[in-house]
């Protein structure tokens, strides 16, 4: 594990919510600080469930229906990610799914052995653990963090973006004709490439202050608590000419270059409400695109057509200075 510190996971899946979708396949790769490959490893996932069309991940009915269940590859991962940094191209997603499928691996095994134990049966089943990296490296952040602000969040799209080489990330004929292993290894080493071109400056998550949404997507217990935080008092409206006010409803969009749990805990403290999704009632959106002149899209597009008040990272940072803590 010393000479190979960092693994880089890929997978594919059912759905985008880990909470009602299912892995499908898990490539990763192990490696080190300058780039030099140790293990590898790749499986396809037999979902229990209708795994989608064809063209989404490149298999067959005929691959999942000789895929073991995700429960066999656990301790393998769990060797793999154990003591190591993982890097993701979205940890909400890609952390969440894993954690997930490792936590429902973990309950079929306890169901199993107390009804093993009723039958005198003292074979215990032992599938493993939910993995425990030492720390996440999200290259989709980084990017962000970095200045980027991608259009379009795929993983070749933005690796072109901050300039590591890659084929458009557009569907075409040539890579559905690529095989699925080969397709997940190339996305695999392209994470990578890209955590190897912002190592001086990553996005990093703690995993032990991550924890899932209601859709099992991994993010900082921060901003889960947030969200379900009640609202200290009525919302006052619209960001106007006198700054923010107790009550105000905001959201963060992704593309700001400050870490969103600092503003959000911020914003909290001085009384403000938290929300994911941007409504008719959403006082203002946190958002660095216009700053950079880029294209408006996400929260803040739709916060931009429903005549929403769009401030950058850093002046929310200066509007919420201007604010009088709140109890």
């Amino acid at each position: 594990m010393s000479d190979y510190p960092f693994v880089a996971v890929f997978v594919q899946a059912t759905g985008i919510h880990p909470a009602t979708a299912r892995l499908l396949t898990i490539d990763a790769v192990t490696f080190d600080a300058s780039g030099r490959i140790g293990e590898d490893f790749h499986a396809v996932i037999n979902p229990g469930t209708d795994p989608g069309p064809a063209h989404t991940h490149g298999l067959t009915p005929h691959d999942f229906a000789q895929a073991p269940r995700f429960s066999r590859h656990l301790r393998t991962l769990d060797k793999l990610l154990d003591g190591r940094t993982l890097i993701v191209h979205d940890t909400p997603t890609t952390w969440g799914f894993i954690v997930s499928e490792a936590k429902r691996a973990m309950n079929a095994a306890a169901r199993a052995n107390r009804s093993r134990r009723g039958r005198g049966n003292k074979r215990r089943q032992r599938v493993g653990h939910v993995p425990r990296p030492e720390m996440i490296v999200d290259v989709l952040a980084s990017s962000q963090r970095n200045g980027h602000i991608p259009t379009d969040t795929r993983i070749n799209a933005v690796a072109n973006m901050i300039g590591v080489a890659s084929p458009p990330a557009t569907a075409s004929l040539e890579r559905a004709q690529v095989p699925e292993a080969e397709f997940s290894r190339e996305q695999t080493l392209k994470l990578i490439a890209m955590y190897l071109h912002m190592a001086d400056n990553p996005a990093t998550y703690n995993p032990a202050d991550l924890t899932g949404d209601k859709f099992g997507l991994q993010r900082s217990a921060i901003r889960v608590d947030a969200e379900k935080a009640p609202a200290l008092t009525a919302n006052p409206g619209p960001l106007d000419e006198d700054g923010l006010k107790p009550g105000m409803e905001f959201v963060i969009s992704d593309d700001i270059s400050r870490n969103p749990d600092d503003l959000i805990d911020a914003a909290m403290r001085a009384g403000l409400t938290y929300r994911e999704k941007l409504t008719r009632e959403t006082s203002v959106a946190v958002s660095d695109a216009k700053l950079r002149g880029a294209e408006l899209r996400g929260k803040a597009m739709h916060a931009d057509r429903k005549n929403i008040p769009v401030v950058s990272g850093d002046e929310f940072a200066r509007l919420l200075g201007d604010m009088t803590p709140a109890e």
